[in-house]
């Protein structure tokens, strides 16, 4: 963590781009809103993280503390509501801010795949470090204008001369202030400007006119991407995606067809750990030497020296250890521990022990309608196919459940539990229903 810096991430805007309700940056990447990432990657660098807010602040900072309530308590994060009616803009969005620390970055928050280790780099003794991108071409981007090292001009596209149009050099949105720098310019920002807005970009200027030292920093187009639309959303995600993957790859799981798998921020894979194509992981699931077959979700539940699916859904709060599970089962708070689930089976709200077999069409019946309730089932029971276990109910060990039965009372072990109607044949009724001779 650098001791020096204090950390500005603008997220006022409401980025009418994306066609959408949500603030743009509550718009999720890998299952996590894209302020998320902004904050999660500052923290790594500062104790002094502001998050800028405007539109919709409340539901933004709400979101936030979600995930950061720490870092909120003790201070490290602090939330600013922007004066956007009296100070519109990129530059009055950092009015008002005092930063602790000598350095100041100023980070814009729909950039989801910037990294702290990029960030690093904007270290210098310079009065302001600008990030830019070195491009094929720059069109529609602002240019600027490097002599001997250091940045002699930044200028809009719509103001550009033909020989500025040529630049390659773009302006990529990231920079680091002195603070005493930023803290003294910043009163004299004006909105002399078609938007009526305070630039940041205006500062860079000032620094130029005052012949102060303005270095750039070439940085990575695909880490400093912004997202102003939904496409640009996909196409952040797609990237995201990659990292996560590339990294569980490089540790040692197997995937096939990875480009078919999505897995989310925040999951877990350990050991000699294979994923089959089509499979989801969600929230905070975490997998331990197992095998997730084709077309399985496992969603916030850990999984131990296990196979499930393939097309198999492991709803939250679940934990199989040592288990089999086959396709069409579906799981929900459910700890299985040396059980076979073959097949078309809904586990909820259940606990089941080792050596126990599940036939295929059981359905633990654990909501009444008003409340959840729990199903035990111990060790070496044997479950037929089609059964309905009205919870609350306990299975003790060494249990044979008949085919077809629906269990409302607990069963002792050593037991035979039946409920079946007695099989009543009537002969030749089907030529007598459809009015048919024999």
């Amino acid at each position: 963590m650098k001791k020096n810096l204090s950390i500005i991430i603008l997220a006022a805007g409401a980025g009418t781009r994306m066609k959408s309700s949500l603030p743009k940056v509550l718009h999720k990447i890998s299952g996590k809103p894209m302020l998320y990432y902004s904050i999660l990657e500052s923290l790594k660098l500062s104790d002094d993280v502001t998050v800028v807010l405007y539109h919709q602040a409340s539901l933004v900072q709400k979101s936030m503390e979600s995930y950061f309530k720490e870092e909120v308590d003790t201070g490290k994060i602090t939330f600013v509501i922007q004066d956007h009616k009296n100070y519109p803009g990129t530059g009055g969005a950092v009015m008002g801010i005092t930063p602790k620390h000598e350095k100041t970055l100023v980070l814009n928050a729909d950039m989801p795949l910037i990294q702290a280790s990029e960030l690093e780099k904007f270290e210098s003794d310079a009065v302001i470090v600008m990030s830019v991108l070195e491009l094929e071409s720059a069109d529609g981007y602002g240019r600027v204008v490097i002599e001997n090292g250091s940045v002699v001009k930044i200028v809009e596209q719509k103001d550009a001369s033909e020989s500025e149009l040529s630049i390659c050099t773009a302006n990529a949105g990231i920079y680091q202030f002195e603070t005493q720098f930023l803290l003294q310019n910043l009163p004299k920002l004006n909105n002399n400007n078609a938007q009526k807005e305070y630039y940041i970009t205006d500062l860079v200027e000032m620094a130029i006119n005052a012949n102060l030292s303005l270095k750039p920093l070439i940085v990575s187009e695909e880490n400093f991407k912004g997202v102003n639309s939904k496409v640009e959303l996909s196409q952040a995600e797609v990237i995201h995606q990659n990292r996560i993957k590339h990294e569980f790859l490089k540790a040692g799981v197997i995937m096939r067809l990875p480009d078919t798998i999505y897995i989310e921020h925040g999951v877990e894979i350990e050991g000699e750990s294979v994923l089959e194509n089509g499979v989801t992981l969600l929230e905070n699931a975490k997998i331990i030497n197992s095998h997730i077959k084709t077309n399985s979700m496992v969603q916030d539940s850990v999984i131990e020296n296990s196979d499930v699916g393939p097309m198999a859904r492991i709803r939250p709060g679940s934990y199989l250890k040592n288990t089999h599970i086959g396709n069409f089962v579906e799981t929900k708070k459910a700890h299985l521990t040396g059980v076979k689930a073959g097949h078309l089976s809904y586990l909820g709200d259940c606990e089941i022990n080792e050596g126990t077999n599940i036939g295929c069409g059981t359905i633990t019946c654990n909501y009444d309608g008003i409340n959840k309730h729990k199903t035990i089932i111990g060790k070496n029971v044997f479950v037929g196919s089609d059964t309905q276990l009205v919870a609350p109910v306990t299975i003790e060990d060494d249990v044979l459940i008949a085919a077809g039965s629906t269990i409302t009372r607990n069963v002792h072990k050593g037991s035979l539990a039946i409920t079946r109607a007695p099989l009543k044949i009537i002969a030749g009724y089907f030529y007598k229903f459809f009015g048919k001779k024999q």
